[in-house]
């Protein structure tokens, strides 16, 4: 996307969640993966999550993934990619342009999605798969839902472990905006799933909900070692369930507290994700502004 006057409508999460069929079946699958998508010896991390990019993925997929690379990522979070483009032509072209994978957003492991995680994990070479939560499901507004989701997360999480992953849940507004009994959802959750379950807070979802991502972070402790990070207005609006969200900008160019996510986050915070569902500017120009500003004021490391 270069510019806000574009229609965002016309290529929206939905239509990006539409994955085209697994990657050819001959693919070596390892039945135990001994992978690490972690930079040795570094924390807070930053990496790019390929939704920001989508767009351009469809018009050019390697030029896309240089220019990322060019500005100074060396990582990147996966997400699903357009129909034309395989697991095996994504994972050749990250390798070209340098990138490696720190996770891979995935949908839940039923029916064929259980074979497809295993071929993500081999092709991306990363042992860290983490479940997207588009859309809302509407058994986060009740106990008994939420119960629901956890018996599903923790199966989840059992069919990970037997496969030598790791298993995390990323959020929208509705996790923490939802009431149910004076809690948000992912209160109640935590008390269901399994402890080794992690959970990939989007700070900026959270500050839409009305809360204050530091101090979440401060709740969820070493459960939340991800993060993603993007910034804008972050005010809730009836045309986020349409998957119309404002037009975001650079980090550090709008309403977002960064130093302060970045203390609250201090010692659990492993990756630094820099996403942008839309964007005000030119997605590149973005993208380079928000690594600049997260890595010259030391709040994540390249």
């Amino acid at each position: 996307m270069q510019s806000v006057k574009n229609n965002p409508s016309n290529f929206t999460r939905r239509r990006f969640l539409k994955t085209t069929a697994s990657a050819s079946a001959a693919l070596s699958i390892s039945p135990k993966l001994m992978v690490s998508c972690k930079p040795a010896d570094k924390s807070a991390a930053i990496a790019m999550q390929i939704y920001t990019v989508r767009r351009e993925i469809e018009k050019d997929l390697q030029s896309t993934l240089e220019k990322v690379a060019e500005i100074g990522y060396s990582y990147v979070e996966t997400a699903f990619w357009p129909d034309n483009i395989s697991l095996t032509q994504a994972a050749q072209a990250l390798q070209k342009a340098n990138l490696k994978v720190c996770s891979m957003h995935c949908e839940l492991p039923s029916g064929k999605e259980e074979s497809r995680w295993l071929e993500m994990a081999q092709a991306f070479d990363c042992d860290t798969l983490i479940w997207h939560g588009w859309p809302e499901d509407p058994r986060y507004s009740t106990q008994k839902g939420i119960e629901e989701l956890a018996d599903i997360y923790n199966r989840s999480y059992e069919y990970a472990a037997e496969h030598e992953l790791k298993f995390g849940l990323h959020n929208h507004w509705w996790e923490f905006r939802n009431r149910i009994d004076g809690r948000y959802p992912y209160q109640i959750l935590l008390e269901y799933i399994e402890p080794e379950i992690f959970f990939e807070i989007d700070t900026y979802w959270v500050k839409v909900a009305g809360l204050d991502p530091a101090q979440v972070l401060k709740d969820f402790g070493s459960r939340a070692p991800f993060l993603h990070i993007k910034d804008g207005p972050a005010k809730y609006t009836e045309s986020l369930g349409k998957d119309e969200p404002e037009p975001m900008v650079a980090v550090g160019q709008g309403t977002q507290d960064f130093p302060s996510i970045a203390s609250a986050g201090k010692g659990n915070t492993i990756w630094m994700i820099v996403e942008m569902d839309v964007t005000a500017t030119d997605v590149f120009i973005a993208l380079e502004e928000s690594y600049h500003y997260l890595t010259s004021n030391g709040l994540a490391t390249p």
